[in-house]
């Protein structure tokens, strides 16, 4: 057993996060008691943080956020990879006093956010493009130390830099999941297209801690595990 926080571990070749709803399967995850404790299995297959944990060489426990501390996620989707950060920074009933940005466009996705949110106090359901700075100062008092973006649209480097500029605190930590699917085509293909926003990240300031393959989780995709000073 590795434990890479004390509210995340990966055992054997399965991840894990401490249910902060016990009883609680959100989407059919295996739950299972150790003690008094209820852990939740985090599935690489439909969280990309959780598969790039997993894929991870170095640096594992950086790829999540500080206990107790304020996260932007930017393209929060349903939630599945939501409720796992929420089960590390937030723990039951927001006893840490974490607290998550949870950006979305989608309506849909805003509501099941929602619905989570009255659960799992601490997280903060946005609907907002992401673009949109504006929209989203209003919502933090001061910069974040952990973002993380997964949003497929055209210009993901460019709108991750952006967003990184304007609410990553010095020194914080900066995750993109980038989907060349989602990119206009380069020649070279994907590699090229994973190469350019390697060179654009770190012509923008980013350090470059590991370029993490999803391939055979989530192909096509790539995280970029970066951190700015």
């Amino acid at each position: 057993m590795t434990e890479i926080s004390e509210r995340v571990r990966i055992e054997g070749r399965s991840l894990w996060s401490r249910n902060a709803v016990k009883g609680v399967s959100l989407r059919g995850e295996r739950l299972k008691r150790d003690g008094r404790k209820e852990w939740r299995q985090w599935s690489p297959r439909t969280s990309k943080l959780g598969a790039g944990i997993l894929r991870a060489n170095t640096n594992i426990s950086d790829l999540l956020p500080s206990v107790g501390t304020t996260c932007l996620y930017l393209g929060a989707g349903h939630g599945t990879t939501i409720s796992h950060l929420h089960d590390h920074v937030c723990g039951s009933k927001n006893h840490l006093n974490g607290s998550i940005l949870a950006v979305d466009l989608s309506s849909r996705c805003i509501r099941d956010l929602i619905q989570m949110a009255d659960q799992r106090p601490g997280l903060m359901p946005v609907l907002a493009d992401a673009r949109d700075e504006n929209a989203l100062t209003p919502f933090l008092s001061s910069k974040v130390s952990w973002i993380f973006q997964d949003v497929s649209q055209t210009g993901q480097v460019e709108m991750f830099i952006k967003s990184c500029k304007q609410f990553l605190a010095p020194g914080g930590t900066a995750i993109l999941s980038l989907k060349a699917a989602s990119e206009r085509r380069i020649d070279g293909g994907d590699l090229a297209q994973f190469d350019h926003a390697e060179t654009s990240l770190l012509s923008a300031g980013h350090e470059l801690i590991e370029r993490i393959n999803l391939a055979g989780w989530e192909n096509q995709h790539v995280l970029f595990h970066t951190k700015v000073n």
